[in-house]
Parts: C-alpha cells; sequence; structure tokens
C-alpha cells in the first residue's frame, strides 16, 4: 500500500469543505470517464439514467460529505442523507449508492486525520476508516437498510436479514448486528461490502494507479491525462475483480466475461509498443456490446469514485 506522504491542498477553505469538493469531483470525473465500458458516461446514457442524472447528484450530495467530514460515528445515517439528497435532486434511480457506501467512512476518516495535520498517508487514510466501520452499530444498520427502497438498489434474497424483509430491523436489534457485520455477511457477494472488511484495499490500489498515473509512472504508453487515466484504472480494476452489480444483475458467468474481455483489452496494449489511445477502438467496442446488453459494471465504477476521492485528496490536479 502507498506509505507516501500527501500534503492536501486545502486553500483558503475549511477542511469540510475541502473534503466536500474533493467527493464531489470524485464524482463528476467518473461519470465523465469516456469511454468507460458499460457504465453512463458523457458520450452515452441509460434510457432511465442519463449523464445528467449523474451529475445532479454529485452536487446534492456535498453539504452530506461536509457534515460527515467533521463526525467519527454515525456512518449509516450519512449514507441514509446522501441517498436522500441524491434522489432529490434527479430522477434517474441509483447513481451513486454504492459510491456512498465507500465515500462516507473515508470522508469521515479523511476528517479526523487532516483535523491537525494536513500531512497524510493513504494508509493512514484507510486505516482511519477502517476503524470508523469497524466502530459501527445496529443503529447504523437501521438507517442503511431504510435507504435502500429510495435508491431503487437490486438486491439477492438472503435467508437473514433480508433487505426485502420489513422484520429485518427487529433480527438486526436482536442479534445485536452492528453495519460492519452485515457487510461481513455480505463480503463473499458484494465487492463493496468486501472493501469495509478489507480495509478499502481496493480503493487504495485505484488511488495508486491513478496517482502514479498522472505523474507519468505510465508514460509513454498512457499520458498524464485525467481520462484516460481514469478509464485505464476503471479497466483494470475491471479486469482483476468481478463486478458484483453485473452478477447481481445477471449472473458470475456474465461478470466472469466482462472481467475477461477487460483484461484482454489490457494485455493487447501491454504486448505490444503501442499508447493507450490505440486500444481506444477495443474499449468502445466492449462499451457498445456492455450498453446494447444492459450489463452495467457499477461496483467498479464506485471503486473508481472513491480511489479518485483519495487522489483528489492527496492533490492530485490535471
Amino acid at each position: 500500500m502507498n506509505d507516501s506522504l500527501y500534503t492536501i491542498r486545502r486553500g483558503n477553505y475549511p477542511l469540510s469543505s475541502y473534503i466536500a469538493r474533493c467527493a464531489q469531483l470524485a464524482m463528476c470525473l467518473e461519470v465523465s470517464a469516456s469511454p468507460k465500458p458499460g457504465n453512463v458516461h458523457r458520450q452515452s446514457d441509460y434510457d432511465d439514467t442519463r449523464y445528467e442524472h449523474f451529475l445532479a447528484s454529485a452536487a446534492a450530495v456535498s453539504p452530506v460529505v461536509e457534515e460527515a467530514s467533521s463526525n467519527t460515528t454515525g456512518v449509516g445515517s450519512f449514507i441514509s442523507k446522501a441517498v436522500t439528497e441524491s434522489v432529490l435532486w434527479q430522477k434517474g434511480g441509483n447513481t451513486h449508492f454504492g459510491a456512498f457506501i465507500l465515500m462516507m467512512p473515508l470522508a469521515m476518516a479523511a476528517g479526523e486525520l487532516l483535523q491537525e495535520d494536513d500531512t497524510f498517508t493513504i494508509r493512514q487514510l484507510v486505516e482511519s476508516a477502517y476503524r470508523i466501520v469497524r466502530n459501527s452499530s445496529t443503529t447504523d444498520s437501521v438507517d442503511f437498510y431504510s435507504c435502500f427502497e429510495a435508491a431503487g438498489v437490486r438486491v439477492n434474497p438472503a435467508d437473514e436479514f433480508d433487505l426485502r424483509d420489513r422484520d429485518a430491523i427487529d433480527q438486526i436489534h436482536e442479534k445485536d448486528m452492528t453495519l460492519y457485520k452485515l457487510m461481513d455477511i455480505a463480503r463473499g457477494y458484494d465487492i463493496i461490502a468486501n472493501e469495509w472488511v478489507t480495509g478499502f484495499k481496493r480503493c487504495s490500489l485505484c488511488a495508486d494507479i491513478l496517482i502514479n498515473g498522472m505523474n507519468g509512472f505510465y508514460a509513454p504508453k498512457i499520458k498524464a491525462d485525467i481520462n484516460d487515466v481514469t478509464v485505464y484504472a476503471f479497466l483494470k480494476i475491471l479486469s482483476e475483480d468481478e463486478d458484483t452489480f453485473i452478477s447481481t444483475k445477471h449472473d458470475t458467468k456474465t461478470a466472469a466475461y466482462v472481467s475477461d474481455r477487460a483484461n484482454l483489452i489490457l494485455e493487447e496494449m501491454y504486448k505490444t509498443d503501442e499508447a493507450f489511445t490505440s486500444i481506444l477502438p477495443l474499449i468502445r467496442k466492449l462499451d457498445n456490446d456492455l450498453l446494447e446488453r444492459k450489463i452495467n459494471p457499477g461496483s467498479t465504477a464506485d471503486i473508481v469514485i472513491a480511489g479518485l476521492f483519495i487522489s483528489l485528496l492527496a492533490g492530485v490536479r490535471f
């Protein structure tokens, strides 16, 4: 994990404002990155969810991120508040639900870590976020459950603590199921839940890829261009882990197929002397294929948002 020391660039505004702006920009950069196979981006929309819906959601949650950055408890409440604000400002449905689950503890950790010192390492940030989620409560679980219907999130059926079962709230209290414990139950089939219980490892990896890319580490194949570096990070994360949003909506075979396609595209770049731009036709082909079949690697997009958030906190500019 990256142990480099980063200094934040907050300017003349409060720390909470800096953290909120980094979160907003992360969401905007991710949805703007193009071509990003299967996801909404600035050149591609779904019938019911458009690029503008994601921009509206990103703008809407700023005050929630600001509030979260001044607290170290109540992570479930902040996820719920973010969902509420998101759906108040746009009618495109679930735009950033998975991203909120990742960003809220990271924002809380940033506020705690940077309150007295403007320097940090990514390891320190994710370790602080991990402590925050480990200390979550049953109240956080109840708050978390309350926002699923509003977000329109599709979930798999479960024998216990089923998100579609109104009696699940009683079960949470009876068995003292904190939000961390619920995420631990889901870690095997949900990549976002897995991030909570493994210390935000993929988010950290994504941040490393983005920071290295913007510092010219992958030159000359990939220029220090925020769009290309973000698309590359998306493909890299997708190639290494099956997207559980695809698994839920379709099946694990489809998720594996998409990851294999992403890996083949990157291998095509690695094995030649060609630059990243040479594989753009392959990326566009995969994008068109996934959009036509309504296959959306949404969980990977959420990881990329968290990675961008960490990178921007660390001072990445373009």
